[in-house]
């Protein structure tokens, strides 16, 4: 499971690094981004751009948006199978902009805040699925979900998921609508390098949505 994530950039350097044509929402930086939040995402309908999206994917056929608090993540080996997911890998697949993620790691009865990071990149791209529901006035909710993958070496001594990271090279193959061959696809979804990441220990301030700040991921 991803649960929380940061993304420590603006727009601008966003634009810059994913190569944005087109951008409809305006990114700051966040150090403790939550489930039901707006978060900037990329997306390619032939044109690639930048919108704010809420994190919790409903379906385009769900009665009920609430559905979106339980689909946070969707496990990339079920992504074909599953009806909440099948028709996205196919036609609406996106990229969520992360500079870090967090995830709690048991030790006796306790369970400490981790942060997890790229050494070397203070931005990196977390493969999603995104959907659009009609609300009954007409208006449209857009949402996304994280892509998660079995553990690598490093992320297994802390949790038994972690998110679907993609290549530099692999983006615009997950991006482009093009593609919708689900084997082809589901190749670019796997741990990633372990030798690249690094974690550390970070304040139990994390543990609450409503703390988002720098303190939030500096390590204790």
């Amino acid at each position: 499971m991803c649960g929380r994530f940061s993304m420590q950039q603006t727009s601008e350097k966003l634009i810059e690094r994913f190569e944005i044509e087109n951008s409809l929402f305006t990114a700051i930086p966040r150090y403790n981004i939550a489930p039901s939040q707006i978060v900037p995402i990329i997306l390619d309908n032939g044109t690639r751009y930048m919108d704010g999206l809420k994190w919790g994917l409903v379906p385009s056929w769900s009665k009920d948006k609430k559905i979106g608090n339980k689909l946070i993540n969707a496990r990339a080996e079920t992504l074909a199978e599953k009806p909440s997911f099948r028709n996205a890998l196919k036609r609406r697949r996106c990229i969520i902009p992360a500079s870090g993620f967090f995830e709690w790691k048991k030790e006796g009865d306790q369970r400490i805040p981790t942060y997890i990071h790229l050494k070397k990149q203070k931005l990196f791209a977390i493969a999603g699925l995104w959907e659009e529901w009609q609300h009954p006035d007409g208006s449209m909710l857009l949402t996304f979900t994280i892509i998660t993958v079995a553990p690598n070496h490093l992320m297994e001594t802390i949790h038994n998921r972690m998110p679907a990271i993609l290549k530099p090279e692999e983006e615009s193959i997950w991006l482009d609508p093009s593609i919708q061959n689900k084997n082809d696809l589901q190749k670019l979804l796997q741990p990633y390098p372990e030798e690249i990441m690094e974690t550390y220990t970070v304040s139990r301030r994390v543990n609450s949505p409503a703390n988002d700040d720098t303190d939030c991921i500096k390590p204790v």
